[in-house]
């Protein structure tokens, strides 16, 4: 039986793509590691659209968390027909002044866990010849982000490698989306320490649902990339034509913490 399996699931732009996918009648499995809060998501869904909903919770930055949640899903007899890499966090604070844990932490989940998840699922996709996968990247992912540097190299990577996918995988049967949103309200700003930056209050910030909903759009329409609105793309564009020198002085401008 097909499922979606959604990492970072327990809110925000995990939880709204959820409620997509369930309305359309998809079985879900849902992944954080927040139980108690899957827990609730998982009996709003199955009340209000009747369908199957597993929670499994785990910490996928953890060593070999990854393939202990595709083994779980084997053992339930789930086949995953469209796979959603939402999960991630970011840091704001000059690199060597961070906690480095914190930011090993960020790249197994935000890189490391990604990248597994879509091997370990993507070959089972290409197997059957029928796939979705979605990847949520970042507006970071254009450029250089002095002050949350490990972060803004994280969704590189994201863009990157999916995009690179994207062509390997024309005629297999298996679709790879990845969406840059920019700022978005969902609990990122606190966890990312981002409060007093300007990150949150010169760009303009999206809500979870209307951006889960356009990222939903881009993967059931096979597109490569999605930007979401406009801004996005042009500072994307801007990102290209401009010297280094000022994207990186324009995002540390914006990134820096503020007493």
């Amino acid at each position: 039986m097909p499922y979606a399996l959604i990492t970072g699931a327990s809110g925000g732009i995990g939880y709204e793509l959820a409620k997509l996918f369930a309305k359309d009648g998809n079985d879900l499995i849902l992944v954080a590691r927040n139980e108690r809060k899957l827990e609730e998501v998982k009996q709003e869904l199955m009340e209000a659209y009747g369908i199957d909903v597993v929670c499994l919770s785990c910490d996928l930055s953890a060593d070999g968390a990854c393939d202990e949640l595709y083994e779980k899903t084997r053992a339930l007899g789930i086949e995953v027909e469209s796979l959603v890499n939402n999960a991630g966090y970011g840091d704001c604070a000059a690199f060597l002044d961070a906690d480095y844990k914190k930011l090993e932490n960020m790249v197994r989940l935000n890189v490391l866990a990604l990248m597994r998840l879509t091997y370990l699922y993507g070959r089972d996709m290409r197997d059957r010849r029928k796939g979705r996968i979605l990847n949520l990247a970042s507006i970071a992912g254009f450029c250089s982000g002095p002050y949350m540097a490990t972060y803004f190299s994280s969704k590189n990577f994201v863009l990157s490698f999916s995009d690179a996918l994207f062509e390997e995988l024309k005629g297999s049967g298996v679709s790879i989306t990845v969406v840059c949103p920019g700022p978005t309200r969902t609990n990122f700003e606190s966890a990312a320490d981002l409060k007093s930056s300007k990150m949150f209050k010169v760009m303009k910030v999206a809500d979870a649902d209307s951006l889960a909903r356009y990222a939903y759009r881009c993967m059931n329409r096979g597109k490569a990339l999605g930007y979401y609105d406009f801004s996005n793309r042009a500072l994307n564009f801007l990102c290209r034509i401009f010297p280094r020198s000022v994207v990186r002085r324009f995002t540390a401008s914006v990134n820096i913490p503020r007493d």
